[in-house]
């Protein structure tokens, strides 16, 4: 379930937080990196609600007075968080809530090893997603797709097309 991951973290966040300024790259390296434990043999720490939570207290800390810093790094914990919800991890409350009712958590029935049909689907809605992001943010524009690249932020002007062009009266 990796373009269910990465697209499904990175529409919800441009659109929901419309910051053309946020990268996007750290959140959705942020929504992937707990699937690196499910190759170390099940669920640990970047499956619980800590373990973003520990990441969102450090980025706040180590980038005090930072504001730019702060932005990019804000990416990792939002799409930490992002993964509980697209992978359905909080359903499961021995390992959301981890440590809280005990350390050991059971592998089986983790939202990853869903029926192979069920995870075909998911990835193809993410691939579908993803293709409808390139065209509504505009990244098929080589600019756009260059700033998007090498500094993980959406050009202005695409966002916020959901409001009225109108100027505000004051």
């Amino acid at each position: 379930m990796f373009f269910w991951f990465l697209a499904l973290s990175f529409v919800l966040v441009a659109l929901v937080f419309d910051s053309p300024a946020l990268d996007f790259r750290m959140v959705m390296l942020g929504s992937v990196l707990p699937m690196v434990e499910l190759l170390a043999g099940g669920p640990w720490a970047l499956h619980t609600l800590l373990a973003p939570l520990v990441v969102l207290v450090a980025v706040m800390l180590a980038t005090r007075g930072r504001r730019l810093s702060r932005r990019r790094w804000l990416g990792l914990p939002i799409g930490l968080f992002l993964y509980l919800v697209l992978d359905g991890a909080w359903l499961r409350t021995d390992l959301f809530w981890w440590p809280v009712f005990g350390v050991a958590v059971d592998s089986a029935d983790l939202p990853e090893f869903k029926p192979a049909a069920t995870l075909v689907v998911l990835e193809l809605v993410g691939l579908a997603v993803g293709a409808w992001s390139v065209r509504r943010f505009g990244l098929t524009d080589r600019g756009r797709l260059r700033l998007f690249c090498t500094q993980g932020r959406l050009d202005r002007s695409q966002m916020g097309a959901h409001r009225s062009r109108r100027p505000r009266r004051r």
